[in-house]
C-alpha cells in the first residue's frame, strides 16, 4: 500500500549545517500512515560528487520518510564519508558519519555502497529500488540513465538537464504535468533553469512575456580549471579562481521545456566567477504591456507568500551572495534590484546552485514517491 501524502511548508533553518532532523522551510510532503501499514519508498544514489552529497543531506533533513538503500560511487566510502562529513561549503555535517569497506553509516542508518561503473549491472531489482537519483553526470542522456529501469528500478531522477528524457520537471512551475505511468525517467533541470523558470512563470501569468533575456552569475564549479590548462574552450581552459568566465548556458531555453508557450522567446548566457557557491539570474523580459516596478515586485510577493511559498523568496534586503549560502529556495527575489522602463523589466534573483538545487532535488524526490501507486510498470 503506498503512503498518503500531504504538502505543507515549515519554517526553520533550511542550511545544511542545521540540526539534523531539524524542520526546513519549503515543500514538504508529509507521509500519512494508511491503514494496514506503509510501503517505504527506497532509494539509491548513483555518483557522490557535490551535488550526491548535498542531496543525501537536505533528504534526511526534509524528507527522512524515504530510505535511502543503496550508494553506488567509485571512490573509496571512507573518502565519500570525510566529504559528507566536512564541507568547505557549508560546514560540519551535525549528526554521526562514518564508513566501511561496504557501507556509509549516517546517524546509524546504513546505506549499502556498490562501486559498479555500469548502470545495468547495479543489483536495483534485488534490493527493492523505486528510484534512483543519477548525479554522476555522466547518464544524463535517458538512453543511458535507461539502464537503471533495466537494472530494476522504477524510475529515474536526473540531476541535470537531460536529452530523450520523459519529462522535465521543475517544481512550483509543471509539476502538476508529471505522469507516473508515462514518466519514468525525469530531469530535474539546472539549478539556473530552477532560479529561472519560477520568476519567468510570475512575469508571463502577470504580465505576460513577448522575449526574454538571462544572464546568470554563476559561482565556480568542478567543470572549471584550477590553473590555466588546455580545454576545448580557450576561456574554459583559464583558472577559475581568477578569472571572470563568459561562458553558455541553456537554462534560458529550457524554461520553454516547463513553460512550452515561451518556446524561442528566451536567450542568454553565463559568467562564471570565482565564488564558491550561489548564483544570481539577471533577467530582462519584454512583456506585453507596460507595467511599474511596484506592480512587478507586488507579483513575486504574492507568488512567494501564496502559490510558490518554499520555492520562491522575496527580499528587500540590500544582500550580497554570502548573504544567501545555504538557502533552501529555488530563487530569491531581490526586490531593490527590480528595475523597470515601460514594458520591459529587469528583475535579480539569487540562488545557491549547490545547497538550494539539493533542495529541489529532495523535494523531487519525495513528490515522485507521493504518486507512486501498485503496481506501476517499469520500463518506457
Amino acid at each position: 500500500m503506498s503512503a498518503c501524502w500531504v504538502l505543507s511548508s515549515t519554517h526553520g533553518s533550511g542550511s545544511p549545517a542545521a540540526t539534523s532532523g531539524s524542520a526546513s522551510r519549503g515543500l514538504v510532503f508529509t507521509a500519512i500512515r494508511p491503514r494496514g501499514g506503509l510501503s517505504v519508498t527506497k532509494l539509491a544514489i548513483n555518483g557522490f560528487g557535490r551535488i550526491g552529497r548535498q542531496f543525501l543531506k537536505a533528504l534526511i533533513e526534509r524528507h527522512p520518510e524515504v530510505e535511502v538503500v543503496a550508494l553506488n560511487d567509485l571512490a573509496d566510502p571512507k573518502m565519500n564519508a570525510h566529504l559528507f562529513k566536512h564541507d568547505s561549503n557549508y560546514g560540519k555535517y551535525p549528526g554521526e558519519v562514518s564508513a566501511t569497506a561496504d557501507s556509509l553509516i549516517v546517524d546509524g542508518r546504513r546505506i549499502k555502497v556498490l562501486a559498479e561503473r555500469d548502470p545495468a549491472k547495479l543489483p536495483w531489482k534485488n534490493l527493492g529500488i523505486d528510484i534512483v537519483i543519477e548525479s554522476t553526470g555522466f547518464f544524463t542522456d535517458a538512453t543511458k540513465a535507461k539502464a537503471h529501469l533495466d537494472a530494476g528500478a522504477r524510475y529515474v531522477i536526473i540531476s541535470a538537464p537531460a536529452k530523450n528524457e520523459d519529462k522535465t520537471v521543475v517544481l512550483g512551475v509543471n509539476e502538476n504535468e508529471f505522469d507516473p505511468e508515462k514518466h519514468h525517467i525525469i530531469s530535474n533541470a539546472s539549478c539556473t533553469t530552477n532560479g529561472l523558470a519560477p520568476v519567468a512563470k510570475v512575469l508571463n501569468d502577470e504580465f505576460g512575456i513577448d522575449k526574454g533575456f538571462l544572464t546568470t552569475i554563476h559561482s565556480k564549479t568542478l567543470s572549471q580549471r584550477l590553473l590555466d590548462t588546455v580545454a576545448p574552450d580557450p576561456r574554459d581552459a583559464r583558472a577559475a579562481s581568477e578569472n571572470i568566465v563568459p561562458s553558455e548556458t541553456g537554462a534560458a531555453r529550457a524554461v520553454a521545456l516547463v513553460i512550452p508557450e515561451l518556446k524561442g522567446r528566451f536567450t542568454g548566457m553565463a559568467f562564471r566567477v570565482p565564488t564558491p557557491t550561489v548564483s544570481v539570474v539577471d533577467f530582462t523580459a519584454v512583456l506585453k504591456r507596460e507595467v511599474t516596478k511596484e506592480q512587478v515586485n507586488a507579483a513575486f510577493k504574492r507568488a512567494s507568500e501564496g502559490p510558490l511559498k518554499g520555492i520562491m523568496d522575496y527580499t528587500e534586503e540590500p544582500l550580497v551572495s554570502s548573504d544567501l549560502k545555504g538557502d533552501e529556495h529555488s530563487t530569491i527575489v531581490s526586490a531593490i534590484d527590480t528595475i523597470v522602463l515601460g514594458n520591459m523589466v529587469k528583475v535579480i534573483a539569487w540562488y545557491d546552485n549547490e545547497w538550494g538545487y539539493a533542495c529541489r532535488l529532495a523535494d523531487i524526490t519525495s513528490f515522485v514517491a507521493s504518486k507512486l501507486r501498485e503496481p506501476v510498470t517499469a520500463g518506457r
